[in-house]
């Protein structure tokens, strides 16, 4: 089956089979790793991924049911010249990252959540990495790192706006 849809900014066509999974089709056919098979029903949150702006467990879904839709992954997100963008960095100085495995889906989850949240509080952080297992960290760094970066989005976007 042909299935054509926007895959971090970019155009896609793959042929695939109809009952392949969105991380199976990430991973499988085009290579894309970022998005990792956990739990693979749902649960873990380590395949993550934004569908259409909002974030969605790639496992559960079907590869055709992004047909003409926005897909974006751990690998679509990053800073204007390609290396690490500022909720990355975060993670790397709270500590936020120790094994990595659920990073990436912690990354994607976080990105989301501050698109549509530009001043969330504590609570709010917590219950929009929920979705996303992390066995190593405890989530304090995790909170701490999205936390930050909120307020250094919030003071960047103020001190253009004089």
């Amino acid at each position: 089956m042909k299935i054509e849809f926007t895959l971090n900014g970019e155009p896609v066509h793959v042929e695939a089979p109809a009952s392949i999974t969105l991380l199976h089709l990430l991973r499988e056919h085009l290579g894309l790793t970022g998005s990792k098979p956990g739990c693979e029903v749902g649960e873990c949150g380590a395949c993550s991924v934004m569908l259409d702006g909002r974030v969605v467990n790639s496992c559960q879904l079907l590869a055709p049911q992004v047909a003409g839709r926005e897909v974006v992954t751990i690998e679509g997100i990053h800073a204007p010249g390609g290396g690490p963008n500022d909720l990355q960095l975060a993670f790397l100085e709270f500590g936020a990252v120790q094994c990595g495995y659920c990073t990436p889906g912690m990354v994607v989850a976080a990105e989301a959540f501050l698109a549509r949240h530009p001043k969330p509080s504590r609570a709010e952080i917590r219950e929009a990495i929920s979705g996303n297992l992390c066995r190593c960290t405890g989530y304090q760094q995790i909170v701490d790192a999205v936390e930050a970066t909120a307020a250094r989005r919030r003071a960047q976007s103020e001190g253009r706006g004089q």
